[in-house]
């Protein structure tokens, strides 16, 4: 495949739920990801990269348009993206791409710009406005299903039962028996083969695809031979206290979401509460987990090779990258969301084929989801619009150090319900203040809660499992004070800038130029 005109290819890969520690590439000493780590040999591997916010809609807001949820507005999953925003696809679509999407984006419309009973509304799946859907896979996953079907595979359980053992469901206890599909029969080797199959039918024009892969996401299932792949006993010991009780009297969120995190939403079909499924679950989810990331892996295998065999491969810029990452047991919890770590640090590899200075290192410094949309567009040779929250990763895939980088990574956290109410009820505050802000320093982490909630200081030094809250503790009243203001002027430097860095003038309109 030629490509005509200077524009490389983009391919922008986004897993969910991938924690991003969990790549061999970084040190893994479990997980095995070697196709994602052959895509780091040749690009820029960024070890300390954060999401800036959770569950899937506000992660991928920051993602895809470069702002803060303090600026994006999206604070939960159907939370309308305000039309007024720009965001990767639309500056992409200026620069005459087609973006084309596999997979989802998760991000609900503007209902002001919509007929009152337009479908659109009923879904908080909605397609990022630019984007042109060639295969779009939402949350039912019925094209999938219908894929499956014609292969002879009974789908008849729809989705998400499709994802229970294909033996049945052996009580509450964590099975990792196989489902119905095969490892070439599973959502993302679906998404993976109609890239494959549209790469193919591209010719001369530059493209831009983004595969949106819903694995390693629960249900936590996975064929075989990922099933066995990883044995329970291994990996690292669970960040957490002796029980989860200890942890829940630590602070009032905490002893909410134990209230609320249910097993049946990572395995179909389980009862009772995640707090209480015990070790020997944990470490069996946890094995399953890895192993859904090596069948993610795989895929990438067959991605790779299709992008060598038409010749793109040269000509593309690949970045792989998660929405958010996941608990996966540690403080006796699954999923997302909160202010640990472990919810927000999620893997980022940059490959440019026309920058090789750097190919194969490995990033130290802080770096954050909103950096995406400014790092492809200055990569692009276009000006990068001053009021985007993020800064161009460029300095490094370029083999340099950049000046005045940020010393510390910062993620939001909306946990009101707003239809439901329901932790409005709980807590007796408003949705307004159903929130937090986290900045997270070398040694230090500070959290700040809405709604007179208390705040937490970690000193991740001396409590990397985040277990002891200093927050009250006289010695380190200094530490919080400096904390609290740091945020405080983080989010003063970053509330919206769309306009306050223009000035209307004599000769017009002029824009701050850094």
């Amino acid at each position: 495949m030629v490509r005509k005109g200077n524009r490389p290819n983009i391919l922008l890969i986004t897993c969910d739920q991938w924690r991003g520690e969990c790549l061999s590439a970084a040190g893994h000493g479990v997980v095995k990801t070697p196709n994602a780590d052959a895509l780091a040999t040749e690009g820029v591997l960024f070890r300390r990269h954060y999401g800036g916010a959770a569950p899937c809609s506000p992660a991928r807001a920051c993602l895809y348009t470069g702002l803060y949820q303090m600026n994006n507005r999206v604070c939960r999953n159907g939370t309308p993206l305000d039309a007024r925003h720009d965001n990767i696809a639309l500056a992409a679509r200026r620069l005459g791409y087609d973006p084309t999407l596999f997979g989802y984006t998760d991000v609900s419309p503007d209902p002001r710009t919509l007929a009152p009973n337009d479908p659109f509304l009923r879904s908080y799946e909605g397609v990022l406005p630019g984007f042109s859907m060639r295969q779009l896979l939402p949350e039912h996953q019925k094209q999938w299903l219908s894929w499956l079907s014609q292969r002879g595979i009974d789908t008849g359980a729809g989705s998400p039962d499709i994802h229970r053992p294909a033996t049945g469901v052996a009580g509450d206890d964590v099975t990792n028996a196989p489902p119905v599909y095969s490892k070439d029969e599973t959502p993302t080797a679906f998404i993976a083969g109609e890239f494959i199959r549209w790469l193919g039918e591209q010719e001369k024009q530059s493209w831009f695809a983004h595969l949106s892969f819903i694995s390693p996401h629960p249900p936590f299932i996975v064929p075989e031979p990922y099933n066995t792949m990883y044995d329970p006993a291994d990996g690292p010991a669970f960040r957490q206290a002796g029980d989860w009780q200890e942890e829940a009297a630590t602070h009032p969120y905490l002893a909410y979401e134990y209230e609320h995190q249910k097993r049946s939403k990572f395995i179909p079909g389980t009862e009772g509460k995640v707090r209480d499924w015990g070790d020997k679950n944990f470490r069996a989810i946890r094995a399953l987990y890895y192993g859904m990331i090596s069948e993610v892996d795989a895929q990438f295998g067959r991605i790779w090779a299709a992008l060598k065999a038409t010749g793109a491969w040269e000509d593309t810029i690949i970045v792989l990258t998660s929405d958010h990452a996941e608990m996966m047991g540690d403080h006796f919890m699954l999923g997302k969301g909160g202010f640990y770590d472990q919810s927000f640090h999620i893997p980022l590899i940059i490959r440019d084929p026309s920058r090789k200075a750097a190919s194969g290192t490995q990033v130290e410094r802080f770096t954050e989801a909103v950096d995406i949309m400014p790092t492809l567009l200055d990569l692009l040779g276009e000006d990068v619009p001053v009021h985007l929250d993020g800064n161009s990763l460029k300095p490094f895939i370029e083999g340099e150090a950049p000046e005045n980088w940020r010393d510390a990574a910062h993620w939001e956290f909306d946990f009101r319900s707003v239809s439901k109410g329901t932790a409005e009820r709980h807590f007796g505050i408003g949705p307004r203040d159903c929130n937090l802000s986290v900045i997270r320093g070398e040694r230090f982490k500070y959290v700040h809660f809405g709604g007179g909630l208390p705040p937490l200081l970690f000193d991740l030094q001396e409590d990397p499992g985040e277990l002891g809250n200093l927050a009250d503790d006289p010695a380190f009243a200094g530490v919080r004070l400096e904390f609290a203001e740091r945020l405080l002027a983080w989010r003063a430097r970053h509330l919206d800038q769309s306009l306050a860095l223009v000035e209307l003038t004599n000769e017009g309109p002029l824009t701050y130029r850094p």
